[in-house]
C-alpha cells in the first residue's frame, strides 16, 4: 500500500517547525529513508505554494504536490482519492484532519493519524540507526579473518 500524506499535518509531529524556510524538504527527505525502508511509495500534499509556484515534483519515490494558495491540501487529498477510485482501497491517508480521514473512509481506503504515522516513521529510524550500530569487526575477528585469508605484506 502507498501513503497519501498530509503534509503541513504531519511537519510538526516529526519535531519539524512548520516555520522553518525548508519545513517541507526536511520532510520529504525523512519521508525518503521511511518508503526506502518499508518499500513504499507516497504522495505528499502542502498546501499554500505561492502564484507559480504550485506544481507537482518527483523526488525518488516520493511524488510532492505544492498546492497552490486558495486552495488547500485537504482539498487537494479528497480530489485524489476520488480520481483513484476504486483503487482508492490499496492506499493510506495520513492525516489527523477528521474530514480527511472521512473522505478516505468513504473511498475504503485505510486511515492514520498524523501522530501515529509520525510514531511509525520514528521506531522505523530508530531502528535502521540500531542495525547500522556496530558493524565494525573487533581485534579478534580481523585477526580471524587474515588467518583464513592469508596476510599480504
Amino acid at each position: 500500500m502507498s501513503y497519501l500524506i498530509d503534509g503541513h499535518n504531519l511537519i510538526p509531529k516529526l519535531g519539524l517547525r512548520l516555520d522553518s524556510p525548508d519545513d517541507e524538504m526536511q520532510l520529504i527527505g525523512i519521508l525518503q529513508e521511511f518508503c526506502r525502508l518499508q518499500r513504499r511509495e507516497a504522495e505528499v500534499y502542502f498546501d499554500g505554494a505561492p502564484a507559480g509556484q504550485a506544481r507537482t515534483q518527483k523526488f525518488g519515490i516520493i511524488t510532492a504536490h505544492f498546492v497552490r494558495l486558495g486552495t488547500t491540501a485537504d482539498s487537494a487529498i479528497k480530489n485524489r482519492l476520488e480520481k483513484l477510485g476504486r483503487a482508492a482501497r490499496n492506499w493510506i491517508v495520513v492525516s489527523s484532519d477528521h474530514a480527511v480521514q472521512d473522505s478516505a473512509r468513504v473511498v475504503h481506503a485505510d486511515v492514520t493519524s498524523s501522530e501515529k504515522f509520525a510514531e511509525l516513521v520514528n521506531k522505523s529510524s530508530r531502528l535502521e540507526s540500531k542495525s547500522n550500530t556496530d558493524k565494525n569487526l573487533s581485534s579478534e575477528e580481523v585477526d580471524e579473518w587474515l588467518k583464513l585469508f592469508g596476510r599480504k605484506e
